[in-house]
């Protein structure tokens, strides 16, 4: 039995989301969520409102809350805003923000 979450359309980039979600991965729950409190990177607000989503759905699964660990977490890019900052001589730089598509997957540990 697993729980899942997602949340789409972050404005942060794949590759910052990336270095978070590598700490958290296959650790049990309240230690990610631990882990995601004390680190100081954006990315780790997102992801610990996306834990307790999870988390909250494994509840409403009857899924024992202690016993969680998360399986597997993802981060796809999603679209780029693409966006102009005008420079010297009549010439425009572009400047892409990118966006995210984050899911985490909760599962009991055996």
């Amino acid at each position: 039995m697993e729980a899942t979450a997602k949340v789409t359309y972050v404005r942060i980039a794949p590759r910052k989301v990336k270095i978070v979600l590598d700490l958290i991965r296959n650790q049990p729950a309240d230690k990610a969520m631990a882990i995601l409190k004390h680190t100081p990177k954006s990315a780790s607000e997102v992801l610990e409102k996306l834990l307790k989503s999870a988390i909250a759905n494994a509840e409403q699964k009857d899924m024992d809350v202690s016993k969680l660990y998360v399986a597997s977490c993802s981060v796809d890019q999603g679209p780029t805003l693409k966006r102009i900052r005008p420079m010297s001589k009549g010439r425009a730089y572009r400047i892409n923000k990118k966006t995210s598509h984050i899911n985490i997957t909760l599962k009991e540990a055996e």
